[in-house]
């Protein structure tokens, strides 16, 4: 891939415009894609004419939902009015007794209360009849990659259904590995669809390449083959755990439930060494939802090494107090709202049995997201406008990135290292990391996470170690 300095040097701006529209029109295309699954013919046991949508407003008392932000409208940037939910931020560092955590033992319990805040309101829980995968290899390809011969495994994962017959699921998920590795390797999984958001390229500056350079396997989950990025909550593996009923208000949206299948893999290589991977070592990365679907991933799997959060938006890394972009009302909206837990809605609503709600009456909010990575290594990233959109907010990310450091340096680790008042750091400039193993990094491309690999590389070998390859 063309790095993006290379490209603003040789090519004209109209032309720089026009590439940025092409990505922004792909994107737009892929998620019509995903919102036509939904129109998909309805199985034998949902009704006729049934909506999901208005099933979870009604469980929850709603009769009006607040319309999200038009994504062509242009954002004001004035500070008093973006930030004019800060009053009501939830802190960290505060039981909800409301005294404070002093000490790093204290920090499991509150840990459990922002965890719980997160299950029960926002992403929902993973239930305790959650099936079990049986995983089988369909295929193995070996191969050369920059002159490191490697060998391509292609996974299905079977979800055990004896329940209710009628939902089958299978996980799909491949990995490819160096065949002269001197030990078990540590490996970054990308959300997916077999190549990765963006595709993942070829060549010697490929994102897969970077990984096998660095004596690293590589591989890729498919979220849909989990659960649909669609209304289609009474399927996949959410349709399953209720059998083919509808979720009550606490269920599981698709983030967690993509999340989920993650941790079934991290069980596959833990019970297969002849896998190559080192279960203890595994990364995991995605772009725009599938950001966001890394960062619940990675901050409620302790398992998970490292994340590496790419472009996440609202429902990722953003702040939803941060009134630039999209919106809670965008991610409480039918286009969205099946990433979410069902009591999500609530605070999109404008009338209902229970008054009216906003994103002030959220008892969590994403620097708490973040800061349950800690002290696992979580990598920041974003592109700039306008490839990557306004909709994402990366000064919103910042922000919340900024309020997520009291966790890592509870902890003992390193955080962003800015002053840490989150209103008044200064984002750094564009291309520069800072952080340590709280990072943050904004590329000089699209929303994509290509151009920061070599960077996550860089900076995740300072904290995963590989065994290396045997050079012969």
């Amino acid at each position: 891939m063309v790095p993006s300095s290379l490209i603003r040097r040789f090519f004209p701006k109209p032309l720089i415009r026009l590439l940025a529209l092409i990505l922004m029109a792909t994107a737009t295309a892929q998620a019509q894609a995903f919102k036509a699954q939904g129109k998909a013919k309805r199985p034998d046991f949902v009704p006729a004419g049934y909506d999901d949508y208005r099933n979870m407003m009604d469980q929850l008392g709603i009769t009006k939902m607040r319309p999200g932000r038009d994504g062509r409208a242009q954002d004001s940037t004035d500070s008093a009015f973006v930030n004019r939910f800060k009053d009501s931020l939830p802190d960290l560092m505060t039981f909800t007794d409301s005294t404070k955590v002093k000490s790093p033992d204290q920090w499991p319990r509150r840990r459990a209360e922002i965890v719980e805040n997160f299950d029960r309101e926002i992403f929902g829980r993973v239930p305790k009849n959650a099936p079990k995968v049986t995983w089988d290899i369909t295929k193995t390809v070996e191969a050369e990659s920059g002159g490191i011969p490697i060998v391509t495994k292609t996974l299905v994962g079977t979800v055990q259904n004896s329940d209710f017959p009628q939902i089958k699921v299978s996980i799909q998920a491949n990995f490819t590995i160096p065949r002269n590795a001197a030990g078990r390797l540590p490996i970054i999984l990308q959300f997916g669809f077999g190549g990765g958001f963006g595709g993942s390229g070829g060549g010697a500056n490929s994102w897969t390449q970077q990984a096998l350079n660095q004596a690293w396997a590589y591989g890729t989950i498919v979220p849909n083959s989990i659960q649909g990025d669609n209304n289609g909550l009474r399927e996949g593996v959410i349709g399953l755990t209720n059998n083919g009923q509808p979720r009550s208000p606490e269920d599981w949206g698709a983030l967690r439930a993509w999340a989920w299948g993650v941790s079934q893999l991290i069980d596959y290589f833990e019970a297969n060494p002849s896998s190559g991977v080192d279960p203890a070592k595994v990364c995991i990365t995605g772009v725009s939802r599938y950001g966001k679907a890394a960062l619940v991933a990675t901050a409620l799997e302790t398992r998970i090494a490292a994340g590496f959060i790419a472009s996440s938006g609202a429902g990722g890394a953003k702040l939803f107090r941060h009134d630039f972009g999209e919106r809670l009302e965008n991610v409480a909206s039918r286009g969205e709202y099946h990433w979410m837990a069902g009591n999500f809605l609530k605070y999109g609503a404008d009338e209902a049995k229970f008054g009216k709600k906003t994103v002030a009456d959220l008892p969590v909010d994403q620097h708490q997201l973040i800061a349950l990575c800690a002290p696992r290594p979580c990598f920041i990233s974003y592109g700039i406008v306008p490839g990557d959109p306004n909709w994402v907010d990366a000064p919103g990310s910042f922000m919340a990135t900024v309020l997520a450091g009291p966790a890592y340096r509870l902890l003992g680790k390193k955080d962003l290292g800015t002053p840490g008042k989150y209103l008044t750091d200064q984002m750094p400039p564009v291309s520069t990391q800072i952080g340590g193993e709280l990072a943050w990094r904004q590329h000089d491309g699209g929303h994509t996470n290509i151009p920061n690999f070599p960077a996550f590389f860089e900076w995740a070998k300072q904290y995963i170690s590989t065994p290396g390859l045997i050079r012969k």
